[in-house]
């Protein structure tokens, strides 16, 4: 009960006060829609930036944490196509989005500040292993899937391009590159830069919760209720319990798997609702999944925490 009061309730509380600004209408959706235009496209690459760049690389991209997290990550995506293609009898493009929701765990928005609540703002450093890989490793699985379906019966030789292209237009992807950039080539900037970056630093996961719900009092649990329900349990249960069962197999350090462990348990991030919206596929059950899972997981991340220990 103490690390849902201490740990799991502030986060949702700001996504709450950003739910509770825009239904009483104290927030347009332009007024929304800025927060997390700033958040996504500068706010959050700024830290991202941030992070990898100062990230000992060598200490802390344990290939067994990126294993553990990813296969878990990739059999969500693999299932959500599957089944709903043979199970929903929805279309492959459909199948597609679909799988990208059990694909995308919020991994920014709700893994850094619960991790960083519940063990404190350095055991943060796995988080960040898991993140440099989190937006191209899903976008490139998600784009590639997607254009393959598309494809069908035509040319796919323009496939690597059209993927490349879609990814690094992506402010984050960006953020995360520039980040390893500096980090290899060893890089620095004058002190007035790095204080400019952290004033924009701090500003990233505050607001981006309570932009974060305004954006969810837009989405209404509507129809396919045993799609978004199948959704729910493979990114709440399915994905965290195959990361904690390969971590522990795999002995991780405890905060590794910790860090592991939560982001996979995660609901999906705003950026499923994104890629559905981008190709105009199952956008209303990647919406309902955001929504439905992100109050679910209120419950499941506790579980996961105690778990944990």
């Amino acid at each position: 009960m103490q690390a849902l009061l201490d740990v799991i309730l502030p986060v949702f509380m700001v996504i709450g006060f950003g739910y509770l600004a825009a239904w009483r209408g104290l927030m347009s959706e332009s007024g929304v829609d800025g927060l997390m235009i700033f958040t996504q496209q500068f706010a959050i690459p700024c830290l991202l930036f941030r992070a990898i760049w100062t990230l000992d690389l060598g200490q802390n991209f344990d290939p067994l944490l990126l294993v553990s997290f990813y296969t878990g990550s990739a059999t969500g995506f693999a299932l959500g196509l599957l089944v709903a293609r043979y199970v929903f009898g929805r279309d492959w493009e459909d199948a597609v989005a679909i799988g990208f929701c059990c694909l995308f765990a919020n991994s920014l928005m709700l893994g850094i500040p619960i991790t960083e609540r519940a063990y404190g703002a350095d055991k943060l450093s796995a988080n960040y292993a898991i993140i440099a890989m989190h937006s191209p490793f899903c976008y490139g699985i998600g784009i590639t899937a997607m254009e393959i379906a598309r494809a069908r019966g035509g040319s796919a030789r323009h496939l690597p391009l059209t993927v490349l292209k879609a990814m690094f237009r992506n402010a984050l992807v960006i953020g995360i590159m520039l980040g390893l950039a500096f980090n290899l080539a060893n890089l620095s900037l004058p002190d007035t830069v790095t204080g400019a970056l952290d004033m924009m630093i701090r500003t990233a996961l505050p607001v981006a919760l309570f932009g974060m719900g305004g954006v969810l009092y837009r989405y209404r649990p509507e129809g396919d209720l045993r799609v978004i329900g199948f959704v729910c349990a493979v990114v709440l249960l399915l994905h965290p319990a195959i990361t904690f069962t390969l971590g522990t197999l795999f002995e991780l350090p405890q905060d590794g798997l910790r860090s592991a462990v939560l982001t996979a348990a995660m609901a999906p991030g705003i950026n499923a609702y994104v890629f559905a919206n981008m190709y105009g596929r199952a956008k209303r059950v990647a919406a309902s999944s955001v929504l439905i899972a992100t109050a679910l997981s209120v419950v499941t991340v506790w579980g996961w925490l105690h778990l944990l220990g």
